[in-house]
């Protein structure tokens, strides 16, 4: 059991800070941040979660420095359809709808998919339904052979991608889940090349309905979370890459009839 101060101390080593460093961009003394990490002052939960702010830990982390410094945990977990969260859940659902004929889903930390638009169910007709089972993992989906994989063009180049945001992820706030995951479908192997070049962005090639689809995606999150749900969980919405697949997608029998939830 770690304390607050060996805690924040890993985490601005994370951050790659000085205790100089912390103190002026917390306002403190950097007198004040060394009694803490060596644990000869004991912080004020406000001042817990000012250092852990300045250091950008996620709001779980924060949870786990208030307990190492004898304070109840100050940010709840609930899960998105709990009536509090009413305004959040229809947020993503809206935007979901928003996007459509085009794919678009929701998902946690840990890649485990929340929920998707209508758009991306064509794609998930021939996927072994182990691979469906909740949690239905993205990662996983995108590169087992029984999900995704099959339809991907460039699938070495859509690994490389997932593997350079899940090792930032995992850099910017460990887990142990996550690091298995890795470890199980992304650690570099011997069919791997280089990473891939592009002069704007790498698209995922897509051989789906007798044509190639070339899609770019982009990440939303929630800008000012007070509970760790939210503030964990992001939507991926893919656009066309080219005039083609944009014409594919507008077309009327582009789309699905209803969305999925995991």
């Amino acid at each position: 059991m770690h304390t607050v101060g060996e805690l924040l101390r890993q985490w601005r080593h994370r951050r790659r800070l000085s205790q100089l460093d912390l103190a002026i961009a917390a306002d403190v003394s950097p007198r004040h941040v060394s009694l803490v990490e060596t644990g000869k002052s004991n912080p004020s939960a406000d001042m817990v979660v000012r250092l852990a702010d300045q250091l950008d830990v996620p709001l779980r982390d924060r949870n786990r420095l208030l307990l190492a410094a004898g304070f109840a945990p100050r940010y709840p977990e609930r899960p998105l359809d709990d009536g509090a969260l009413t305004a959040a859940r229809n947020a993503v659902e809206r935007v979901l709808r928003a996007h459509e004929p085009y794919p678009a889903l929701a998902f946690d930390r840990r890649w485990n998919i929340v929920t998707t638009n209508r758009a991306l169910e064509p794609f998930l007709a021939d996927v072994d339904p182990e691979l469906l089972r909740p949690p239905v993992n993205l990662v996983r989906l995108g590169l087992d052979p029984r999900g995704l994989a099959a339809l991907v063009v460039n699938l070495t180049d859509v690994r490389a991608v997932f593997r350079s945001r899940v090792r930032r992820q995992l850099a910017a706030a460990p887990d142990l889940e996550l690091t298995a995951l890795y470890e199980e479908l992304l650690a570099p192997g011997p069919e791997d090349g280089p990473p891939p070049e592009s002069d704007v962005m790498i698209p995922m090639i897509v051989r789906f309905g007798g044509r190639e689809l070339r899609l770019f995606s982009t990440i939303t999150t929630f800008g000012t979370p007070m509970d760790i749900t939210l503030d964990e969980v992001a939507i991926e919405s893919y656009y066309p890459a080219d005039a083609e697949t944009a014409a594919y997608f507008e077309a009327p029998t582009g789309g699905a009839r209803r969305a999925t939830a995991f």
